[in-house]
Parts: structure tokens; sequence; C-alpha cells
């Protein structure tokens, strides 16, 4: 009964959330799973990714070949290199979300993408298939 009432929790909270926290959503998934070293439901969150990238933006095909390149470091167990890149890209996201939902300024967002030389490519809307 329990595991029920947490299926219904997910289903809300994924059908309730923005494109961009879905992305954010799905990155989390990658991440846990490589984690715990579990290559097919990592390769199975990735490939959400990477269906999801609209191409008419040319970002979109560095994130595929980023995308590529961690399922590669994955499957010849090279997990850490993985994860680094799926956090990276997964920090860059919550940092793109939390500047347009106008949680924090933009220039503290700036400011951090400056201090750790992260940032965000493009905004989900423009990667994320509606």
């Amino acid at each position: 009964m329990n595991n029920t009432f947490q299926e219904k929790y997910r289903e809300h909270d994924i059908m309730n959330a923005s494109p961009i926290h879905l992305v954010v959503m799905v990155y989390d998934v990658a991440i846990t799973a490589a984690e715990e070293k579990d290559l097919t439901r990592t390769t199975r969150a990735v490939n959400v990714l990477r269906d999801a990238l609209n191409f008419d933006y040319p970002e979109a095909a560095g994130l595929f070949r980023l995308y590529q390149w961690a399922m590669e470091c994955m499957r010849d167990g090279d997990y850490d290199n993985a994860l680094s890149v799926l956090r990276e890209l997964r920090d860059s996201w919550a940092a793109v979300e939390s500047r347009l939902s106008g949680a924090i300024p933009a220039s503290d967002v700036d400011q951090a993408q400056e201090e750790t030389g992260k940032e965000a490519q493009i905004p989900a809307a423009e990667v994320v298939n509606s």
C-alpha cells in the first residue's frame, strides 16, 4: 500500500512539473542509477534526455555527443567520468530552472556559473520537445 502512495505521489509530481524540472528529474534518475552502477536504468534515463533534444538548435548536437560519450564511459565501466558530466549538466539545468522561476536573481546565477565554470547552454524550452 505504501508503494502505491509513493507511485501516486511521484505521478502527481511529474504531471505538475515544468518542462525544465522534468529535465532535472531525469538527470536525477540518471545520476542515481549511475551511482548504483545500474547500466540499464542509466541508459533508459540518458535515452530520455537524448530523445528530447530539439535539433533545430545547434547546441543540441553538443548535448547529444555528451550523452553518447557518457553512455560509452558507463559501458566501459567508467562511471566516475560519466557521473561528472551528468552532474555538471544537471547543475546547469537546475541553475536555469532557478533563474527562470525567479527563485534567485539572475546575477547570482551568473556569478555562481562564473565561479564554477558551469553554464547552461540553452533554455530547456528549446531542448525539450513539448
